[in-house]
């Protein structure tokens, strides 16, 4: 049987590879640096440096070659521009931290890094993880000068969604097996949907938060990208676990192997369907193939089961209240002081403020800090941001009252396909499509993003799946039981 080619590998099969030293740490890292030099016209990277790439995996080839090797020793990924790292800089795609290089790794990268993972580089984001389209980078890709849009490898004229975009794209372009993402309010489903790949959101506080550059800290919660849900298994299980000197909001709970529910059969498990994901917004196309998708799992031997969850639709002005109110505090420190840009040019230590996060941070910045700045103020708060908590509380209890009748819940993660660069100018349409991503966050409920089929233009469409708090395992098993009877995931683009 003829070796396939590196990246078509998954994390799995790379790994196996290079314990069984069919291919070197080296060789693996040299040939996905390749492919992402040859594919810089899709803005995926915004940092690359081949020498501290090789300087990893030639460190992992020597633990190899002595025999021990941690469990991922060589799997190259690649890392949101969110998290800090100390090999690589750090700009959250923003031009307040262009040229930033942290002097430690994020937790995250860490724990990668100590089961053998070796750095590619850092991908594109939407600035500061805000955004739906990955357009708001104000950092050049790499290979251009100037600030790009990510583009979809299904189609170059499209967005592959956000704010982890850039790392959806390169899950998708085969330029890296795996990836890490950020997901506030559906940032790691949603591009993932978009451009046909796997990506799960953990209950909130599984990873850690440190050196993760905060967005929203009640919200923000890393996960992995890949084209499987096994393989998003392999990652998680090393990327989670407590890390309470840290991140007071990390879960005092040991890591475990998120791989063991894989194999179980689904025979018997309730899957929540609710009627507010089903309304007039949803496009035909996009129904059409979660219809199948769900079709599918009542084969596997599942029972569907209609639920609701009525505060469906307050989701979005909830989390448009609470989300910014967090990113006007955390995006405070952001002064010029300390760190990052400065103005040139400034009268007093006010004036110097007020230039500096002009020219640093770019529009929907902005305009989520003076939204959040207003809901905090005096006179607002209690109208705004209090009602909002309380809201988001009967969210939650929404969930746990769909749990008693089901295990999981199914449904769409975005209304549409991947629409097309620089459609979405209407940021209130724009917040509008994430209604189905929201809920699950704002609860700090895992949830995952599959490949289920295709929608208009023959684009990838992801169906959402949506679990009790640590119930990750059990999300992972049932999309790979899905993967393993359908081939959805295992398609690419054209030309990829």
């Amino acid at each position: 049987m003829t070796q396939p080619a590196l990246h078509d590998m998954g994390v799995a099969q790379l790994a196996a590879a290079l314990r069984a030293k069919e291919v070197s740490a080296v060789e693996a890292a040299q040939h996905f640096l390749a492919r992402a030099q040859a594919q810089q016209a899709l803005g995926a990277f915004v940092a690359i440096d081949e020498n501290a790439t090789l300087a990893q995996a030639r460190a992992q080839d020597a633990l190899l070659a002595a025999g021990n090797a941690p469990a991922l020793a060589g799997v190259p990924i690649a890392h949101k521009d969110i998290f800090v790292t100390r090999d690589f800089p750090t700009t959250a795609a923003s031009k307040m931290l262009a040229g930033y290089r942290s002097p430690f790794d994020a937790t995250v990268v860490a724990k990668l890094a100590d089961a053998g993972c070796v750095t590619l580089g850092k991908l594109n984001c939407d600035e500061f993880a805000m955004g739906g389209a990955n357009e708001n980078s104000a950092i050049a890709p790499v290979g251009f000068d100037a600030p790009q849009p990510v583009r979809n490898p299904w189609d170059t004229a499209r967005v592959p969604g956000g704010s982890s975009g850039g790392s959806a794209a390169a899950v998708a372009a085969r330029l890296a097996p795996a990836v890490t993402g950020t997901d506030t309010g559906g940032s790691i489903r949603q591009p993932a949907s978009f451009c046909g790949i796997t990506g799960i959101k953990p209950t909130y506080g599984r990873a850690s938060r440190y050196g993760m550059i905060a967005f929203a800290s009640s919200l923000d919660q890393a996960g992995p990208m890949a084209r499987s849900a096994e393989d998003c298994a392999l990652l998680l299980s090393h990327m989670c676990g407590p890390d309470p000197l840290r991140d007071s909001t990390s879960l005092d709970r040991p890591a475990e192997d998120f791989s063991r529910s894989l194999h179980q059969r689904l025979d018997g498990l309730r899957i929540g369907i609710p009627a507010e994901f089903f309304g007039d917004g949803l496009h035909a196309d996009v129904r059409a193939a979660v219809d199948a998708a769900l079709k599918e799992y009542e084969k596997l031997g599942a029972r569907l089961v209609p639920i609701t969850l009525p505060r469906t639709a307050l989701a979005v002005p909830v989390y448009y209240i609470l989300a910014p109110a967090e990113a006007s505090s955390n995006l405070s420190r952001f002064d010029g002081v300390r760190y990052g840009h400065r103005a040139a040019q400034y009268t007093d230590l006010l004036d110097m403020y007020k230039k500096t996060r002009a020219e640093g941070f770019g529009d929907e910045v902005k305009r989520r800090i003076m939204i959040g700045t207003y809901v905090l103020s005096e006179g607002y708060y209690d109208a705004y941001y209090l009602q909002a908590q309380k809201i988001r509380r009967l969210i939650a209890d929404d969930f746990q009252a769909a749990f008693a009748q089901c295990d999981l819940i199914a449904g769409p993660v975005a209304p549409t396909v991947a629409p097309q660069i620089g459609a979405q100018t209407d940021p209130v349409a724009n917040y509008l499509a994430d209604i189905y991503t929201l809920p699950a966050s704002l609860a700090g409920l895992p949830g995952l993003s599959l490949p289920c089929g295709q929608g208009a233009a023959g684009l990838p469409v992801g169906l959402q799946l949506i679990g009790n708090y640590f119930d990750e395992a059990r999300l992972l098993g049932a999309a790979h039981q899905f993967q393993c009877a359908t081939d959805w995931h295992q398609r690419r683009p054209e030309g990829i």
